[in-house]
């Protein structure tokens, strides 16, 4: 799955975002917590985990 549909994910739902780059562990959970705490942090927290996680592809 590209980066940015993970992106885009991640905006709108961003416990799904992180699902699929990482599953159901710690980073998942962390995120499902800050995003019933806030949703902003959650977006940022998702986007950050994506952004490290996947290693960018050169053509």
């Amino acid at each position: 799955m590209g980066n940015l549909l993970r992106i885009i994910l991640a905006i709108l739902l961003p416990p799904v975002g992180v699902f699929f780059t990482v599953g159901l562990g710690g980073q998942f959970w962390l995120n499902i917590l800050l995003t019933i705490l806030g949703y902003i942090p959650g977006i940022v927290h998702a986007v950050w985990i994506i952004a490290r996680r996947s290693p960018p592809q050169y053509r």
